[in-house]
């Protein structure tokens, strides 16, 4: 990116935009508000309340002509091994793809994509329909998903996020779905604990079917369920999505109950596959593929929209000026609609894991700033918690508000209150309040109730959260990531900082169910040795 030719005019249009002041911006501009404004796929996406110009942006997209940036969209779709480091595809947006409108040569893959959303469509039909049985010929009530990372996150959230979808006037159909991530056993323990065995499915994912945290929780809910059941029945309660089929059929899962798993698709990048299983079970296929849809409407805007209309591309330079320019190290995303409350760590992994890279794709020192660090929550909550640090506190932050226009439910006066509150955010971000605004107060008190504003912020408006909308708002996230990914030059794909922490804790574990710590069994630094030496004495107590 610094190397690239229009790099040193941002450099210097920067140095003049460091004084733009935003209420002025649109005094001088009362059009400005249609000027920085996009639509695609039910979303509309407000950058006016940016510290930028139209020659910014004009800048930005001459960036990312020379970065090529739509070209290495295109090598990403078309099956290009764009994850270098472990020479392989990045096919995300294909899980997607309806099937017959991918390109040539990815017919085999798109044939394994749809015959995976068969079997989806299978099982979550016959779960739905009560067609599957427990080994009792109970009708199964309850889904407990095992997985870690975005295997937890993704479907967790989206589920989430679609709570209140309207269901069946006959709600003999309805399946609670429970996600268990953390190895930490009291949430494996919680919620097994409020289930029947007898009338509950496990769904364990695991690409290698070796995910330490996964298959620890796997093996505890298959010992819960043969505490209750003969190993014969466990084939009623046991469904497994992964690559390595051999392991899952050991585990107890029929084949005809074993999904897959490629490694063209990153786990962060999962719940588009089968990983999405809960959702089609819990809601129905339909709208699992609506949650398709509304993401292939998003890969088609950004694959072929310019640059200066390209709502990825939007907020991917936008992120990039106020890091390289306004020393912005962090990026809240506050969504105002309750299902939504943990969008922010699916987008923590998503962001964070993927761009988190100290060196290029060619493997040189990056001579900037990657990844921010990206969190948030529900936006009213924020408001009488972290949003005191938006106004008020020394740091900048950048924010994304996110505002669905229907509400889900009856309540309009609530929701009317909802949209004053976001809306009234973002414009005391910009418009702050000056001490020459409280003549009479003391000073020191009008010091303390000064707000310097001038703070940038998007809003992105949602028509109305539907599973359509939802899957459009995910893949703009996943695009937004990939275009910042190619300008720092970086590779979005892999994960390798993840590696180490897991391979020394191998090595603890191992130490500690062989009660042994220094020595040739294992190298501990002091602190480390330490640490192990005291809970090794506790757990010898108990």
């Amino acid at each position: 990116m610094l190397k690239l030719p229009t790099w040193s005019s941002i450099e210097q249009h920067a140095k003049t935009a460091k004084d733009f002041q935003l209420v002025k911006l649109f005094e001088d501009d009362p059009a400005r508000a249609e000027t920085f404004r996009l639509h695609c796929a039910g979303l509309h996406l407000d950058f006016s309340k940016n510290l930028i110009s139209e020659q910014t942006q004009k800048l930005f997209c001459a960036l990312g002509e020379e970065a090529k940036i739509l070209d290495s969209a295109q090598a990403m779709v078309t099956g290009e091994l764009v994850n270098a480091s472990e020479s392989r595809a990045a096919l995300h947006t294909l899980l997607r793809t309806p099937h017959g409108e991918q390109p040539k040569q990815l017919d085999s893959n798109a044939s394994q994509v749809s015959d995976a959303l068969k079997q989806m469509k299978s099982i979550s039909g016959r779960l739905r329909d009560g067609d599957w049985r427990g080994h009792r010929d109970n009708k199964i009530t309850d889904i407990v998903h095992i997985g870690i990372g975005g295997s937890y996150l993704g479907p967790s959230m989206v589920d989430e996020a679609l709570t209140t979808e309207a269901l069946p006037a006959d709600t003999s159909n309805n399946i609670a779905c429970h996600y268990v991530a953390n190895v930490d056993g009291h949430h494996i323990h919680q919620t097994l604990a409020s289930l029947n065995p007898d009338t509950t499915v496990i769904i364990v994912v695991s690409k290698s079917f070796t995910t330490m945290e996964t298959m620890l929780n796997g093996k505890t809910a298959k010992k819960w369920l043969e505490d209750a059941m003969p190993a014969s029945a466990l084939q009623h309660h046991l469904i497994a999505i992964t690559s390595n089929i051999s392991a899952a059929e050991s585990y107890g899962a029929l084949a005809e109950n074993i999904l897959p798993m490629w490694d063209w698709v990153g786990g962060r990048y999962s719940v588009w596959s089968a990983v999405g299983l809960p959702i089609a079970i819990r809601y129905g296929f339909d709208k699992f593929n609506e949650l398709l849809e509304g993401a292939r409407q998003m890969d088609k805007h950004f694959l072929e929209s310019d640059l200066s209309e390209n709502m990825p591309f939007v907020l991917a330079w936008l992120g990039i000026w106020y890091q390289q320019f306004f020393s912005v190290t962090t990026h809240a995303v506050i969504p105002y609609d309750h299902g939504l409350r943990n969008f922010s760590e699916h987008l923590q992994q998503l962001d964070m894991e993927s761009n988190g890279k100290r060196v290029t794709a060619m493997g040189e020192q990056v001579a900037c700033d990657t990844a921010p660090v990206v969190w948030g929550g529900e936006g009213s909550n924020g408001q009488h918690a972290y949003h005191q640090l938006l106004h008020q506190g020394t740091r900048q932050v950048t924010v994304d508000f996110i505002l669905p226009m229907q509400p889900r439910h009856p309540l309009t006066e609530h929701h009317d209150q909802l949209v004053a509150s976001c809306l009234s955010q973002s414009q005391a971000l910009m418009v702050g309040r000056s001490r020459q605004q409280m003549p009479n107060l003391e000073p020191k008190l009008a010091a303390q109730k000064e707000m310097p504003g001038n703070r940038p912020s998007n809003t992105i408006v949602v028509d109305k959260m539907s599973p359509y909308s939802l899957g459009a708002l995910i893949a703009l996230y996943e695009h937004k990531v990939f275009c910042q990914a190619m300008l720092w030059q970086i590779n979005p794909f892999d994960q390798w900082g993840v590696e180490l922490g897991k391979e020394l804790g191998d090595n603890i574990f191992d130490a500690i169910k062989g009660d042994a710590i220094a020595g040739d069994a294992i190298e501990l630094d002091g602190s480390t040795e330490s640490l192990l030496r005291h809970y090794l004495a506790l757990r010898a107590k108990t």
